[in-house]
């Protein structure tokens, strides 16, 4: 069997040569939905004393669910305004919706980004007290596995250990024992160590919890496989899993449904989320 060529497997940019279009698109409509919305249905918490701990929410009220949406760029990229759209979808349904900034490599690692998100997830649970649904593209997908197995009263005694009972991750990355082998690694780091050690499939699966995988069908095998590993791996602990492929779809527009309020991807989020 041929060598898998690691740095080709997992540059989405190149994969899609379309992506500055795309990236555009996205500006302009997250843009066009601030303005549409209105300043009274947004608002921006800190939950840490850096510029980019910070969180946007839109349509955030207190007896309303709520649904986090953590944005990728290989934890080295892009900020929430980019994305602020993807709340389109869940807004429509009364859902509010977070956007959690963080702390970029190399300016820290992986490991602390998790540790970023475990506070502005906490910031959430006490400004609403409320459970949440955990929504994370590329890296994003790997935070929310990571949040969905966080031992959460160790991280606050008030929370419930079930803070997050259900995740969708998109296009996620969950063995990061690849990637101490692509050129990104100057600004991640890893060791091998290190990369097992940040690895959600080899992490004791949240029992009980409910994950659902969704991955481009246009992706690499890469990105395939790393949303099939995740959901065996977990369903086989005890987990609640669920693995899906986006017909037609790449790294990058696959998020597109998550701004059509009638979109089947709206319709199942609005079914993972917690009911209080």
């Amino acid at each position: 069997m041929p060598a898998v060529d690691y740095e080709r497997e997992y540059n989405n940019r190149a994969r899609v040569p379309e992506h500055p279009q795309i990236f555009a698109r996205w500006t302009a409509d997250s843009e066009a939905f601030r303005a549409r919305i209105g300043r009274a249905r947004q608002a921006r918490v800190c939950y840490g004393p850096t510029q980019r701990e910070f969180i946007d929410l839109f349509d955030v009220r207190p007896e309303a669910p709520l649904a986090v949406f953590i944005h990728g760029g290989w934890w080295r990229s892009f900020e929430p305004a980019l994305f602020s759209h993807m709340a389109n979808g869940l807004n429509a349904h009364g859902v509010g919706v977070a956007l959690p900034a963080y702390n970029l490599c190399p300016l820290v690692g992986i490991a602390d980004i998790i540790a970023e998100m475990r506070r502005a997830l906490s910031a959430l649970w006490r400004r609403y007290r409320r459970r949440m649904l955990v929504i994370g593209h590329s890296a994003g997908g790997h935070l929310t596995a990571t949040l969905m197995a966080t031992d959460w009263p160790a991280q606050d005694a008030t929370a419930p250990p079930d803070l997050v009972p259900a995740g969708y991750a998109i296009s996620g990355v969950f063995d990061l024992a690849p990637l101490v082998q692509v050129s990104m690694n100057q600004d991640f780091r890893l060791d091998e160590a290190g990369a097992r050690k940040l690895s959600p499939a080899l992490w004791p699966a949240p029992r009980g919890g409910t994950l659902d995988a969704v991955v481009g069908a246009l992706e690499s095998n890469e990105f395939l496989r790393q949303s099939r590993l995740i959901v065996d791996t977990w369903a086989n602990a005890g987990a609640v899993t669920r693995y899906e492929e986006i017909e037609g779809a790449n790294h990058f527009n696959v998020l597109d449904p998550l701004t059509d309020p009638a979109s089947l991807m709206v319709a199942r989020l609005l079914a993972l989320l917690p009911k209080s």
